[in-house]
């Protein structure tokens, strides 16, 4: 199968969210990095990339996200819709899931630093039965954002799969004030992968 070249390999990083925008444009950049008709459905875009090589979607593109809602680690009732008019970044994470506690500090660290920019972060817990090892790992990264739990991953089957592969994790969807789907990252991100993700979908009228 054949394979884009990634843009970090031909060019400084700083121009490298610029190369992969054009290549997502052009449909050349798809959830497995292989050519955008090998298996995409008319009208369908594979949106989840890796992180670094991740952009914002054409606002004329975007899906609607799903309606999340029930009860978070500790038993109080948040849902997606709550954030509305805000710049939602959802992350799929796991206490099981390594690339997830590379990630955490530095989500919960973003989390705080944007929250006056009206942008506001939410969890999903997969796949942890046990509510105790989650809330542990919450402890473990200062993690002041809420977590939907979701310990069957019912709430990740209402993603098209094209945005959301419920057996990778860590996943990370970033959500415009209008409750679309403005970016998806497969794989764990960092703080300098997601800040200018955010800023752009931060500038665009609501």
């Amino acid at each position: 199968m054949r394979r884009p070249v990634r843009a970090s390999a031909l060019v400084p990083a700083a121009t490298g969210l610029a190369v992969a925008a054009v290549l997502a444009v052009a449909g050349l950049w798809t959830d497995d990095g292989a050519d955008a008709g090998a298996g995409a459905g008319a009208g369908q875009s594979n949106a989840m990339v890796a992180a670094a090589g991740a952009t914002v979607m054409d606002p004329g593109t975007r899906q609607d996200a799903p309606a999340l809602a029930g009860a978070d680690l500790d038993g109080r009732q948040v849902a997606l819709g709550d954030f509305r008019g805000q710049v939602v970044v959802l992350n799929a994470w796991g206490s099981w899931c390594g690339p997830c506690r590379a990630e955490a500090d530095d989500l919960e660290r973003l989390s705080r630093q944007t929250r006056g920019d009206g942008v506001r972060f939410l969890g999903i817990n997969t796949r942890d039965r046990d509510r105790d090892a989650a809330r542990s790992f919450v402890r473990a990264h200062d993690m002041t954002f809420p977590s939907l739990h979701d310990p069957d991953g019912e709430l990740l089957l209402r993603f098209p799969p094209s945005l959301v592969n419920p057996q990778a994790i860590p996943s990370t969807l970033v959500i415009d004030r209008r409750g679309r789907v403005a970016a998806a990252i497969g794989g764990a991100v960092t703080d300098e992968q997601l800040r200018p993700l955010l800023a752009r979908v931060l500038e665009e009228e609501s």
